[in-house]
């Protein structure tokens, strides 16, 4: 299997499982992502979905992009209808994904980080957009994903010259990465980063998440009204009552999603 599903409570891990390819995506990748990201969307019990790599014989790729043999014949078997490139990078959700970055994330690859909402990544990890190297440009988002999270300079740089060898540490200083850990913990600490967020409530995580998606470039006015209507849909659900409760009872709350 290419890509395999397994989930952990609240928590559904997505793992890209072609270590003799350096996890480089393929129509099989692609389409096997897209239905795991479909298998979370359709699931009340999974709360946080988290995307990594497998382990490869030669240590930890997360991911090296395109398959470029496949690109060669059928490059637009790469992507699907609804997730685009590696079936993820425009896809629409409301669960939000973890990148767990363990080794290289280039050019797919790091277009695939940049589609997440939020990153975890080793110090060994390093990311970079080489398209230009073979006459292609970083058409998966990641022209205006990139300087959206790293100043524009630097990101420029890394498109024009190619670079492979942009580190995770400086990822993270510049906000990219939202936490390091060593070399083969980039899962195990996003299982952590993840049971952070799901002692929250459900649907509240993702009324915030679509509510900062669809407002931080926007003026006030739209942050204003979209925070508004977020808050009362969530006065009308059953977890509103809950919290309330669980809070004068001084307990946590048991969410149900709904």
């Amino acid at each position: 299997m290419t890509i395999e599903y397994t989930k952990q409570g609240n928590v559904g891990i997505i793992t890209i499982n072609r270590p003799d390819a350096r996890n480089a995506v393929n129509s099989d990748v692609a389409s096997g992502i897209e239905d795991a990201i479909d298998q979370i969307e359709a699931d009340d019990e999974v709360w946080v979905g988290i995307l990594t790599g497998a382990r490869t014989e030669k240590g930890y790729i997360f991911c090296a992009g395109a398959d470029l043999k496949q690109m060669a014949t059928d490059p637009g078997g790469m992507t699907t209808a609804k997730g685009g490139f590696a079936g993820f990078v425009q896809r629409e959700r409301t669960t939000p994904i973890i990148a767990a970055v363990d080794g290289p994330a280039l050019a797919g690859g790091t277009e695939i980080v940049l589609a997440a909402d939020l990153v975890v990544a080793s110090r060994t990890a390093v990311f970079g957009i080489p398209e230009v190297k073979r006459n292609l440009v970083a058409g998966a988002g990641g022209l205006f994903r990139l300087p959206r999270k790293i100043p524009r300079n630097i990101a420029m740089e890394l498109a024009l010259t190619g670079r492979l060898d942009f580190p995770a540490e400086r990822a993270y200083d510049f906000g990219m990465v939202n936490r390091l850990c060593d070399e083969g913990q980039a899962l195990d600490t996003a299982l952590e980063l993840a049971a952070e967020i799901t002692e929250n409530a459900p649907l509240a995580v993702a009324e915030s998440r679509q509510i900062m998606l669809k407002s931080t470039d926007e003026p006030d006015e739209v942050g204003w009204k979209l925070s508004g209507e977020g808050m009362m849909k969530m006065f009308g659900t059953e977890d509103f009552g809950e919290g309330l409760t669980a809070f004068a009872e001084k307990r946590k709350p048991n969410w149900k999603g709904r």
